[in-house]
């Protein structure tokens, strides 16, 4: 009796369909470049108005619009292109949730060159280039700094909100917000707290772009820079507030309990954290698939960096001083944010 081949009754659509992810990323990335979807912003257009208005080949522009419809990102009436819904909302620069700058960040020579060496990262369990991650001043956290407001300024709405009862009856409100980026979680508080400081912590080459957002929100007379290593760097203090957003899945568990550690030797007694980042739960992976995948990204770009699970930000927590922390989704976001407080009774082992 001839054995049944089940590969007959399974479809490969979905593996092709990963196999073709870079053609896909650089699908987007060439109309995001192009000003694609600025130019039918204004209203549907045919290939060679869209070519004449964006100094590219017809042919190669036809071809371009039929990829990018064939992602879902425009539709075709007759001979005639027009942004999707998703398309106009997100990937064009002048709407407010513009995410076509985060291409700036993701897509990068750097990255494009460790997913090929991912299986040399996989074998050596972390970065194989000299420079990454943890390297001082490196250029790529500019480029952070000043690209990443689509996803940040989200994000910082939605931890102000959290913190608003807390906040308000604080007084005053001195918050740090460590290895800062954009500066916006803590600048974005102090704009819904008039009592609120905050200090921020960075390289010296990032905090030049953090005090433009500060001058953007009108907050800057409230502000201290920080320069340095978020390790070692004198903090001052106490605080009442320390921000840790995006910065744990840089680290093993052993050097994020010992940041973690390092913070909450600058708080008040009564003091807390914020940690915003990509936790995820007992879920399987395919329920919760961003945070996997990201440790990925992680793996070629840090040295122990991963996305961590709930369990292990409760043991660092509980083995820091802090208690049990609260877990909020955000809306539209694959991150989480955790609020622990410090618990006197409780001593850093």
């Amino acid at each position: 009796m001839m054995r049944k081949d089940h590969a007959m009754d399974l479809s490969p659509d979905d593996i092709l369909q990963i196999l073709q992810g870079y053609q896909r990323t650089a699908i987007l990335c060439t109309g995001i470049e192009l000003g694609i979807f600025e130019h039918l912003a204004g209203g549907a257009a045919e290939a060679a108005a869209i070519a004449a208005a964006t100094h590219a080949d017809e042919r190669g522009t036809r071809i371009l619009l039929e990829a990018l419809a064939a992602m879902g990102l425009l539709e075709v009436k007759g001979k005639t292109y027009h942004l999707t819904p998703v398309a106009d909302a997100f990937l064009v620069r002048s709407r407010p949730a513009y995410l076509g700058d985060i291409a700036r960040i993701l897509v990068n020579d750097r990255f494009w060159e460790g997913f090929r060496r991912l299986p040399e990262a996989v074998q050596k369990g972390g970065a194989v280039f000299p420079d990454h991650a943890e390297t001082p001043g490196h250029p790529f956290w500019e480029n952070f700094a000043r690209y990443s407001a689509a996803t940040a300024g989200p994000a910082a709405e939605g931890l102000a909100g959290i913190l608003a009862p807390w906040a308000e009856a604080r007084r005053p409100l001195e918050v740090l917000d460590v290895a800062c980026g954009t500066g916006l979680y803590g600048f974005t508080l102090a704009q819904r707290q008039p009592h609120a400081r905050v200090w921020s912590l960075d390289w010296p080459n990032v905090l030049a772009i953090t005090q433009t957002y500060a001058q953007r929100l009108g907050v800057l007379d409230r502000v201290q820079f920080i320069e340095g290593d978020a390790f070692d760097a004198p903090l001052g203090g106490p605080y009442d507030l320390a921000i840790l957003s995006h910065i744990f899945h840089h680290f093993s568990e052993e050097r994020s309990t010992e940041l973690l550690r390092h913070i909450a030797g600058a708080l008040k007694p009564d003091g807390r954290v914020a940690i915003h980042d990509f936790v995820y739960g007992e879920e399987p992976p395919t329920e919760n698939p961003f945070p996997r995948l990201f440790s990925v990204l992680m793996l070629i770009w840090t040295r122990e960096g991963e996305s961590y699970p709930l369990s292990v930000y409760q043991r660092m927590l509980a083995a820091t001083g802090f208690t049990s922390p609260v877990v909020h989704e955000l809306a539209h976001i694959p991150s989480r944010i955790l609020i622990a407080d410090r618990a006197p009774h409780l001593r850093p082992s």
